[in-house]
């Protein structure tokens, strides 16, 4: 590891002192708004012929920013600006030589789709954040909150602002008017904000820019030009009230005898969001007994390596301001604050006995939730997250005596998030920390009562912005009883009982734990074609983080180092490309080297739009703590995979990705084929679908079955696996208008697994894979029941030493969800929801084309119809 680390301090000494950097300093344009005064505001129908755009010069002169950077772009674009007390106007001319080319698309909000012209404001002039607004030459509305100097667009903002558009025979205009109150600022005689204008022609996919900015440059927001003009504007206090009411019937399959499944139930609810303006840049969000029926399900997936799966946050309330929370300490998903957590499945169920039935909560019940969040004018980033868990309880009917069982406690979760820039907004430093609590009842002492974790974290940024060096630290502490505590050491995040690991062991009287993780990195972002990172992740053993956060795995220490060339500069073959060089080590806190990793990858942007993406990774050393779990230290057979994926032109009616992952082990260990097919068409303006199709094939020689005794020892067994698994989304959407659309989304998702040739660990650090497991010939295994359990003779005496459930396995899963939406007015909308939903095991032995009609097209689905209105009240 020494040797490891001394060659990245190399590498990266290198690299600072000889790369040259090209980055020029761009000159900064500024454009002066004038205000209305005592004239009449323009009415927002797209068209520019209102007295109050006289006011205000127009400003254009715009650069091409992609492809080729820094020309004038094929088509122009101009724009005024004028504000009054509460509303600031913009007008914006985009010209087209060919008005009936110009591509009017209609999508949903946030569709973004054909021609578009959007401005980014930067009212906090932190040069980190905006706030984009965004409109369509169909005139569809999209806004984004812009975080992280341009890495992260969050969609979910969803402010109430006004906007038309026109086509002419100049080309099209836009008229918008955006309320002060859905912009922060602070207090001034006159603001000073950070202002671009950036504008999509369509047709040659080019994209210009009012303030030039180079294609080398490592940030976006920090390279506005500048809004001035804007006098004795006072900061509005935002108050939006949002009340709503769900009407929910849902139907399913009448089970005979079991009174909670009669076919139907039926369900009334409301509810209230809010939110408050508390100052003129901190807001205070809240929401009482949520509903978020129209948000769409959780896409099917099945992890045979014991490990919890990884869903993206769909709902609004949640992911508004996600940015603030986030806290990704690590790599992959490793997370401070996991919100997937709150309103989570219940961790208990019911014990049933004969002739019993248990109606068991899917979810459990939000009480309410209450979000401050916001940004300062002298640079502090705050966030404050409160949420409140009803207890849930598992009803349990006994002969017609009804009873319940607590399955999931009153739990209160806390999140604390702060940052503050300084050092000319180039650096920033912050903090975080959450707290879990738990009330439990002695059904549920096998929960954690409490969890809490803290951590800091820095990022300086120097030479303009195109070096820089982060980093955080994490440290975690949970508590509850003796059993909760030993249930925490034994799960796969940790895996303390790990016979050969001479640094954990499980300690039966323990009733807390204490971690810490962290995460240091220095790189190139900026400047010229040539990008560096490098850097080090550790987890401790105990550190634990999934109460209120995501961590797959502890016990690591992770080196990891990359480079990339970039090609920027457009030429008759490419519009743009990149090629990269990545290589990672990792090690156990004891010291044993476990893992190294050599991968190689490349991406194309053809001069005809088309793209293609390649890549190849040799792994000659895999060893893993995990797989036997809790078992001893395994060595996988040394892996090399390749992947290429191809595409056209995004931009046509048509297109399509193909693509293809190869992965193959030594010795035929294991191997890895999939097949990806994605295509959107859309036929007409206001009409497009897309699917996603998957198929992979995933055999593996040493799939870990189960853990059994003999003789007194433990005895790991694994088997050969044929699995094959088929997923496709389709995705359906119909725009009748900006406001009113069709939304169809449905999943089939079928994964079947066929175990054979069952063996025993014998040596699980063999480096050959005959050594590594010892197969049970004919007279060790036998199954005199074809559906039964096998059963094990391994000393060949006559007698069953031992027996392996069998692990086939057929899971069939279709989810889809029909969503009529309509904002009626801004901010305020209707949902006509229709889901439906079916699940079950099917035959292994079946085809997954059997398995599909069977299971999924012949079965009678579960649905649920559903309508919810929100009506918001601005104050």
């Amino acid at each position: 590891m020494i040797r490891t680390v001394s060659c990245l301090v190399l590498f990266l000494f290198i690299n600072f002192n000889f790369a040259q950097d090209s980055t020029k300093v761009i000159p900064k344009r500024t454009y002066v708004t004038m205000p209305l005064k005592e004239m009449a505001p323009p009415i927002i129908d797209g068209v520019l012929n209102d007295e109050g755009w006289t006011l205000a010069d127009w400003s254009g002169d715009f650069t091409e920013f992609e492809p080729d950077n820094d020309t004038p772009p094929s088509q122009q674009t101009k724009f005024r600006i004028v504000y009054d007390d509460k509303y600031m106007y913009v007008g914006i001319r985009c010209y087209d030589s060919v008005p009936s080319k110009i591509e009017k698309r209609l999508s949903r909000r946030d569709g973004f789709s054909g021609d578009w012209v959007e401005i980014n404001i930067d009212s906090y002039f932190d040069k980190r954040t905006a706030f984009s607004f965004t409109v369509t030459a169909a005139g569809v509305k999209g806004d984004e909150f812009i975080s992280q100097n341009g890495d992260f667009w969050d969609e979910s903002w969803n402010p109430i602002w006004y906007t038309a558009t026109n086509i002419d025979e100049e080309g099209w205009t836009a008229e918008m008017k955006i309320p002060f109150s859905q912009i922060k600022f602070g207090k001034a005689q006159e603001q000073v904000w950070g202002f671009q204008m950036h504008r999509r022609f369509f047709r040659k996919e080019e994209r210009s820019l009012w303030q030039h900015i180079p294609r080398d440059t490592p940030g976006w927001v920090s390279e506005f030009g500048t809004l001035r003009g804007l006098i004795d504007i006072q900061p509005q206090k935002q108050v939006e009230i949002q009340p709503f009411v769900v009407n929910q019937l849902d139907t399913y399959e009448k089970e005979s005898g079991n009174p909670f499944r009669d076919g139907s139930d039926y369900i009334f609810n409301g509810g209230l969001d809010a939110k408050i303006g508390i100052t003129n840049d901190l807001t205070l969000d809240l929401t009482v007994n949520p509903d978020f029926g129209q948000v769409d399900a959780d896409p099917g997936a099945i992890a045979l390596d014991g490990f919890q799966i990884f869903f993206e946050e769909r709902r609004p309330f949640f992911v508004e301001n996600k940015n603030i929370f986030d806290y990704e300490f690590a790599n992959g998903n490793d997370n401070v604050f996991y919100s997937r957590r709150i309103g989570r499945s219940p961790q208990s169920s019911a014990d049933l006995g004969a002739d019993e039935y248990a109606d068991q909560p899917n979810n459990t019940t939000i009480l309410g939730a209450a979000k401050f969040s916001g940004k300062t004018k002298n640079g502090w980033s705050l966030g404050l997250l409160e949420s409140v868990t009803g207890n849930m309880y598992a009803k349990i009917d006994t002969n017609r005596e009804r009873r319940k069982v607590l399955v999931e406690p009153l739990t209160n979760y806390l999140v604390g998030r702060a940052q503050k820039d300084f050092n000319k907004r180039n650096s920033y430093i912050g903090g975080i920390f959450t707290a879990t609590n738990r009330k439990l009842d002695s059904n549920l002492d096998f929960l954690r009562k409490s969890a809490y974790t803290g951590g800091l974290d820095f990022r300086h940024n120097w030479k303009n912005r195109n070096y820089y060096v982060l980093g955080n630290f994490v440290t975690s502490l949970v508590e509850g009883s003796k059993e909760a505590i030993t249930n925490t050491q034994n799960e796969i995040t940790h895996l303390f009982q790990r016979v050969d690991a001479g640094h954990v062991e499980v300690d039966p009287n323990r009733t807390s734990l204490t971690g810490t993780g962290g995460k240091i990195e220095v790189g190139k972002a900026g400047g010229g074609n040539w990008r560096y990172n490098g850097g080090l992740i550790w987890r401790s053993p105990e550190l634990e983080l999934n109460d209120v956060g995501f961590l797959r795995q502890a016990d690591e220490i992770r080196q990891f180092a990359e480079v990339r060339r970039l090609f920027l500069k457009p030429n008759s073959f490419y519009r743009r490309a990149q090629i990269g060089l990545e290589q990672f080590t990792t090690y156990d806190f004891e010291g044993n080297y476990n893992r190294i990793q050599y991968q190689v990858g490349g991406f194309i942007n053809y001069k005809n739009n088309w793209w293609t993406e390649v890549g190849a990774a040799h792994k000659p050393r895999i060893f893993s703590n995990t797989v036997l779990r809790g078992g001893p230290r395994w060595q996988w057979s040394d892996e090399n995979f390749f992947y290429v994926f191809t595409g056209t032109d995004q931009r046509k009616k048509f297109n399509a990705t193909i693509g293809y992952v190869n992965s193959q082990a030594a010795q035929d260990n294991f191997s890895l084929v999939r097949y990806v097919l994605r295509f959107r068409y859309q036929p007409f303006d206001a009409f497009n679908l897309s699917a996603e199709i998957e198929y992979e094939e995933n055999p593996n020689k040493t799939q870990y079955v189960t853990e059994t005794d003999f003789i007194g020892s433990p005895r790991y067994i694994t088997a050969d696996i044929d699995q094959r698994t088929f997923a496709t989304s389709i995705r359906l959407n119909y725009s009748i208008n900006p406001n009113l659309s069709i939304q169809f989304y449905g999943q089939p998702f079928i994964s079947r697994g066929i175990y054979s040739s069952f063996n025993y660990v014998n040596n699980p650090v063999a480096e050959d894979l005959g050594e590594r497991v010892t197969l049970f010939d004919t007279n060790q295994i036998s199954r005199p029941d074809s559906i039964g359990p096998y059963l094990i003779d391994e000393d060949v005496n006559g007698t069953t030493d031992y027996q392996i459930g069998d692990p086939d396995f057929s899971f069939v899963q279709f989810r889809s969800n029909l969503v009529v939406r309509w904002e009626y007015i801004p901010g305020s909308e209707i949902f006509l929801v229709w889901s439906q939903g079916v699940e079950g095991l099917g035959d292994p032995m079946d085809s997954l084309g059997r398995s599909l009609d069977g299971q999924i097209l012949d079965q009678k689905m579960d649905n649920t119809f559903l309508v919810k209105a929100t009506y918001r009240f601005v104050l």
